[in-house]
């Protein structure tokens, strides 16, 4: 199922500009070639020619250009000088080297087939890796575009293969032999696969489920805010696992943001929501109301396909809603007193992969640095993470690791340390000696005693020097 050995270690030997060079071919592909990434992505249900230009297409190009212009530096070895060397080691040069993990197995989501499994493709081929990619199902044919690309551009025969979309393909690919695994996916799919790697020791970055808490200021433009709240549930569906969820908002601002959110929300679409998951989000959507939510809106019902935006009013994060991972257009607001309120309300959910804040910049930055999240947006929703010089990853149950960014591209690989002893002097060689012991302590009082103790410190360092060295 992997490529051969041969294949994988020419590649990482490969100088990194024609690895790069490779990834400049698929960029311009990309840009030539994107009605038929656009056909690719039709079947995605509920998506419009535009979001799939703005919302993959062009972050991804974006994300090629960035290793073109920052892979070299990132990964080339970094030498450590003699600052900060311990003065014992004179003599030595140590350097830090950035080496290919091997193979990576992508498992890509539904929502965005082609932006999410092409860039981690892109940044583990830069890396010098081979690259398998598991589809989700109905998924495969951007990534059979990019496959075809790759190789047109210059990439060895078998170093990027695509996988059947089958789950089982994930086992298979596992079982074969992978030196990492990167999924996109639920909660419950991480668990299970986690579980799995955990028996062949195999690392992973995991981008698993959301459930975005948003937070509004005093002072905040409330207009504004439901706009960015209805292009959160209108984006893909609202497909997006860091679309909003839970809207902490001022006692004093949430009638004025009810209505502005319900008149907003009342022009958008119903998105596909497959029939379990519809189910599922109908009881949890009725208990809410039952325990004292209002929602703005009749509820959907559990045997529709499509889903218009539900917005309930008056929830409380306490509530099954407000704590587990969603995936459909569905927004609740909880009126707080305060932002201490809105913080612990949110610490209730066990998902902390992205957050919002709106109100005055100031107060709203100071605010950013306190949320528990692995992605923060002030005055704006979902739109900057699309920028390539960002890590993506979660915390807590939203998962491990990132992708994306400089981070994300260190994610592929592996360190390795390599120290070289110069010269000829090799004293720790030699059998311990009476003295020693003396020596050392002296050392370690005079390089890391306080200023009392320093001068006390070269008397006894000189005694042991002479007493070690003496003829």
């Amino acid at each position: 199922m992997a490529p051969s050995p041969e294949v994988r270690q020419e590649w990482s030997a490969t100088d990194i500009s024609s690895r790069l060079a490779v990834i400049r071919g698929l960029r311009r592909r990309i840009a030539a070639n994107a009605e038929y990434l656009v056909q690719a992505l039709a079947a995605r249900p509920g998506r419009n020619a535009a979001e799939s230009v703005s919302a993959e297409l062009l972050p991804l190009a974006e994300a090629c250009r960035f290793l073109e212009r920052e892979a070299a530096r990132l990964l080339a070895p970094r030498r450590l000088g003699r600052r900060g060397r311990p003065v014992w080691l004179f003599g030595v040069e140590a350097e830090v080297r950035r080496e290919p993990v091997g193979t990576v197995l992508i498992v890509g989501p539904s929502n965005y087939p082609l932006l999410l499994p092409g860039v981690q493709a892109v940044q583990a081929l830069a890396a010098g890796n081979a690259v398998l990619v598991k589809p989700a199902p109905g998924c495969r044919a951007p990534m059979d575009l990019l496959a075809g690309w790759l190789e047109e551009c210059g990439l060895p025969q078998g170093l990027f293969r695509v996988l059947d979309e089958s789950a089982e393909a994930v086992g298979g690919a596992v079982e074969a032999g992978i030196d990492k695994l990167v999924l996109t996916g639920s909660a419950g799919t991480g668990r299970a696969v986690a579980e799995r790697l955990a028996r062949h020791l195999v690392p992973s970055t995991m981008e698993l489920s959301g459930n975005d808490a948003v937070f509004v200021l005093p002072g905040a433009d409330v207009e504004e805010v439901a706009r960015a709240l209805a292009f959160g549930l209108r984006l893909n569906g609202s497909a997006t696992c860091i679309a909003p969820r839970r809207v902490f908002v001022p006692l004093e601002l949430a009638a004025g943001l009810e209505k502005a959110v319900e008149r907003h929300a009342a022009s958008i679409p119903p998105a596909p929501v497959p029939a379990p998951t519809m189910r599922r989000l109908v009881a949890l959507a009725r208990d809410a109301v039952a325990d004292g939510a209002r929602p703005l809106s009749g509820l959907p019902e559990e045997s529709g396909t499509g889903m218009a935006p539900l917005v309930l009013a008056d929830a409380r994060p306490d509530m099954a809603l407000l704590r587990e991972e969603l995936f459909a257009p569905i927004l609740s607001l909880v009126p707080v007193r305060d932002m201490a309120e809105a913080l612990d309300g949110a610490a209730l959910s066990p998902y902390a992969l992205g957050a919002s804040v709106f109100g005055p910049e100031r107060e709203a930055r100071a605010l950013a640095l306190r949320i528990d999240a692995g992605t923060v947006t002030v005055n704006d929703l979902i739109v900057p993470t699309a920028d390539p010089r960002l890590p993506f990853g979660g915390r807590h149950a939203s998962g491990w690791g990132v992708t994306r960014g400089a981070e994300g591209l260190l994610e592929m690989t592996q360190v390795k340390a390599v120290c070289v002893r110069t010269g000829r002097q090799r004293p720790h060689f030699d059998p311990p000696r009476e003295g020693d012991d003396a020596l050392m302590l002296a050392a370690l009082r005079l390089l890391h005693g306080g200023p009392g103790t320093r001068a006390g410190a070269v008397r006894r360092l000189v005694r042991a020097l002479r007493r070690r060295f003496k003829p």
